[in-house]
């Protein structure tokens, strides 16, 4: 693997950079990496899954056209499939789209990282009565990471029933990894100026804007720069599936690279819902061409501050 002055890895051989799952495990020991942290992943229970790939199989208006599920596996053999490409920590990101949901799902998501070391315990919240107590609850149990999805959702983040979560998520540093962007079709509450009234009332909340924001990729980069603690997930991102309909702004490499090295990128992959390899969304990352120091930081380091997981 070509590593040039400035500590780039070269994207000019094809065997330099990962294109099937089997290329990951050499393609992070070249990097120097025990492996990936993924900070992206989504693990649901069975009736809750079959219902969302099924809004993928058929399109519709929250997911527009829909495409191929790649990893279409019973959730043992998903497991050992991030095991094989070398992902050490994921997460099981549910998330709630209606009241009387949230915390059955934190039940199951918390239980299924219970019996998957290397699945950080995640969680979610709604809108709704009771849903500081059982945030609280999640927090107690362990939860590392919560999940929010604007658009499926449709609740507006800053509806005051939510206020106290959010000033207690941030008291104590635990990450939320909020779909706030207009992909793939916009909803009636995301886009950059919800989540930036919640950010401007609580500042320092750690909040890991999906899907790298796009495709207001500006306003979303910007969010990054202003506050401390925001940061944004690779999933999809630089991918020919998505670049086909929402290609990153070449004019942001610079910011990218300098966000990537301050801890504000991570690695996100929406496994198992891809209609590509898991290794596609790598060699997206790689042929960015920002550094290794920069791969190493994205693809390990700066998910696993998030996830509070060490080496």
């Amino acid at each position: 693997m070509r590593t040039d002055g400035a500590g780039s890895v070269g994207v000019d051989r094809p065997g330099q950079v990962p294109r099937e799952d089997a290329d990951v495990r050499g393609w992070t020991e070249a990097l120097g990496l025990p492996g990936l942290v993924d900070v992206h992943v989504h693990f649901l229970p069975d009736r809750m899954e079959r219902r969302v790939w099924h809004h993928f199989d058929n399109g519709g208006p929250l997911v527009g056209p829909g495409w191929d599920i790649r990893y279409r596996l019973p959730r043992e053999e998903r497991v050992e499939r991030l095991r094989e490409i070398g992902v050490r920590h994921f997460t099981a990101l549910a998330y709630a789209h209606k009241p009387g949901m949230a915390q059955s799902l934190n039940d199951w998501t918390l239980d299924f990282a219970r019996v998957t070391p290397e699945c950080a315990p995640s969680a979610t919240f709604f809108p709704e009565p009771g849903v500081l107590d059982y945030v609280r609850s999640a927090l107690d149990a362990g939860a590392r990471v919560f999940k929010v999805h604007l658009q499926v959702g449709a609740f507006d983040p800053r509806d005051p029933e939510i206020d106290a979560v959010w000033g207690l998520l941030a008291e104590a540093g635990v990450a939320v990894v909020v779909h706030a962007s207009s992909m793939p079709v916009p909803g009636r509450c995301t886009g950059p100026e919800p989540i930036a009234g919640v950010l401007k009332a609580h500042p320092r909340l750690a909040v890991v804007v999906a899907h790298l924001g796009m495709p207001e990729y500006d306003e979303f980069l910007d969010l990054a720069v202003r506050y401390p603690n925001v940061s944004l997930d690779t999933t999809m991102a630089f991918t020919d599936f998505a670049d086909a309909v929402a290609p990153f702004p070449a004019r942001h490499k610079p910011l990218l690279r300098d966000l990537g090295l301050a801890g504000k990128v991570v690695l996100g992959s929406d496994f198992p819902t891809i209609p590509y390899p898991y290794a596609h969304q790598l060699h997206g990352l790689a042929r960015l061409d920002l550094g290794a120091d920069w791969l190493r930081a994205v693809c390990w380091h700066n998910g696993a501050r998030v996830l509070g997981k060490r080496p």
